[in-house]
């Protein structure tokens, strides 16, 4: 019988989970492997799709990619699978030739983790990150506080939210919406380190705080629900009272609960993970086609007057006294922002070696803020850490692990899509603390550069990961993390120095530094390793959720 198939993810990317010791300890060659093989697999990467789905159905083409793991691999030739294999998450060719820096922080090697043992694809989508994250702490709490009122609502218990059931199911869409602002969010997280970010502050304040906007995806998720379940309750109520309304209202309520029960649907963890462009195009144009609806809902309804059976033309004064249409007008303007910010802007792309590429900005950009770049804005969107000195100018580090990125590599285009509100996210909160340990895996290290680059209110120490630093991440991201003292830059080349424990590695030096915080970007198992072990010892530690 064959065993289940374990499956992770990280912003949108799947991975299937084969079981396997700790994947960032170093095993030992059995007899049947030579002494001299590099040759490894990665326990999380997928190779066949048709273990966790039938044949017929396959994965969207392209893939998204982001600073926080680079892991996609097209699976088109077996072959050239093995040979990328070899080389994920640190991004290395087999030539090492000059010996890159490397500060080993133990002498003794780590051992080697117990094996772990294999679960359903459900039960790691449900416990995977922990039964009580504050993600779903968040979902449950938000969806108890809607169901309660439209349970109450229902029973005759709560008149207003019964004669206001659509006004409900619009706030839940503002609500959602405002999680995933990131002009909004970006003041949002401004005002926490603002407030947060002082040393008379106790620390389990701020790594509560933390832990909240790390995790707004559960209140965006669960107002997503909610907002179908006051929209089908305030469409029952409508059927029941025909002689109230006209068929061209019922038929836009219809079709704004269909678009929204897709839009639903796209977002469910299986699909947004295996599709991610279908559940991108599904969101996005499912979401402007609802909110353009919506308007004409708010319009129809407002202008409707039931005792004469007919549309009054003079609606302005009526509109403004309607908290729908407020609502709306704020929903608006929210989805609005980020695409009046959208430039077409010249970028410098370099390859250090056929594994990443570098991407270059002009204008200098604060530590910890990330940003959006895309070759066709209306199709797809990939987020980046950005390394800045803060004056003249800006880049990203791609690996080239997916469609687009690998494109960047082979044919460097001239200028690129932008959105030019960047946006801020759990490095940007690192400036809420004193003393940090910032722990990253090959492209991961993209993110946390600027703290070294420039001034920044914590003090930082970096932990890297990586293989073939100058072969593969290129001469000048080696003299970025060069110069720095011993203990507040910490490089550990595995082409040399050999495949690392990275939960271990960061324990130890979150103790050697007196770390008040860790803070991981590697790939989704590597991730939540660091982050459980960091905990086991004491000390609080963040990586990326899987709807971060």
């Amino acid at each position: 019988m064959q065993s289940p198939v374990r499956f992770s993810s990280c912003r949108g990317v799947a991975f299937e989970i084969k079981p396997h010791p700790d994947p960032f300890s170093i095993t030992k060659p059995t007899e049947a492997e030579p002494q001299g093989s590099k040759r490894f697999w990665l326990p999380w990467v997928q190779r066949n799709s048709s273990k966790i789905f039938p044949s017929s159905i396959q994965r969207s083409v392209s893939r998204p990619s982001s600073h926080f793991c680079d892991l996609d691999i097209d699976d088109e030739d077996e072959d050239e699978e093995d040979h990328v294999l070899e080389r994920l998450e640190e991004g290395s060719t087999d030539e090492d030739q000059e010996k890159p820096i490397s500060v080993p922080i133990t002498s003794e090697q780590p051992s080697k983790a117990p094996p772990r043992k294999p679960d359903s694809r459900l039960s790691v989508i449900l416990l995977d990150q922990g039964l009580f994250t504050v993600y779903k702490r968040l979902f449950v709490v938000c969806l108890a506080v809607n169901i309660t009122a439209l349970v109450l609502a229902a029973t005759g218990n709560f008149p207003y939210a019964r004669n206001k059931a659509t006004l409900f199911s619009i706030a839940n869409i503002f609500a959602l919406t405002l999680c995933r602002s990131e002009a909004f969010l970006r003041i949002v997280f401004w005002l926490a380190v603002k407030v947060m970010g002082r040393s008379w502050i106790p620390l389990p304040i701020k790594t509560a705080t933390t832990s909240l906007l790390q995790s707004l995806g559960g209140i965006h998720s669960s107002c997503g629900i909610s907002s179908v379940a006051w929209l089908i309750y305030a469409l029952v109520l409508t059927l029941k009272n025909r002689k109230d309304t006209t068929p061209e209202i019922i038929a836009v309520a219809s079709t704004i609960l269909s678009l929204l029960c897709l839009s639903c649907l796209a977002a469910f963890p299986l699909v947004r993970h295996l599709h991610h462009n279908i559940f991108e195009r599904t969101h996005r144009f499912a979401g402007w086609t609802s909110l353009g609806l919506v308007w004409a809902f708010v319009i129809l309804t407002i202008s409707y007057d039931p005792k004469t059976k007919s549309y009054s033309h003079d609606i302005g004064s009526k509109l403004v006294k309607q908290q729908e249409f407020w609502f709306t007008l704020a929903i608006t303007v929210l989805i609005i922002i980020p695409w009046v910010t959208v430039r077409r802007v010249p970028v410098k792309v370099s390859a250090p070696s056929g594994h990443a590429s570098i991407i270059k900005f002009e204008g200098g950009v604060k530590s910890g803020i990330l940003g959006r770049i895309s070759p066709s804005p209306f199709s797809e969107w990939h987020a980046f850490g950005i390394i800045s000195d803060g004056k003249s100018e800006h880049m990203m580090l791609a690996g080239a692990v997916g469609d687009f990125t690998k494109s960047l590599v082979a044919n460097p285009p001239s200028h690129l899509w932008v959105r030019q509100v960047h946006f801020a996210g759990l490095p940007y909160l690192v400036n809420m603390y004193d003393r940090v340990l910032l722990v990253a895996t090959g492209s991961g290290i993209c993110v946390f550069l600027s703290f070294l680059l420039q001034p920044s209110s914590a003090n930082v120490c970096v932990l890297w990961v990586a293989k073939g630093i100058e072969q593969n991440f290129g001469k000048e991201i080696k003299e970025m993390m060069s110069g720095h003292p011993k203990d507040k830059v910490i490089v550990h080349d595995t082409a040399v120095l050999g495949r690392p424990n990275v939960s271990e590695m960061s324990v130890d030096a979150a103790k050697k530094w007196g770390a008040e915080v860790v803070v991981v970007t590697s790939n989704p198992e590597g991730s939540r390793d660091v982050v459980n072990s960091c905990k086991s010892a004491g000390i609080p530690a963040f990586g990326p959720i899987w709807d971060s």
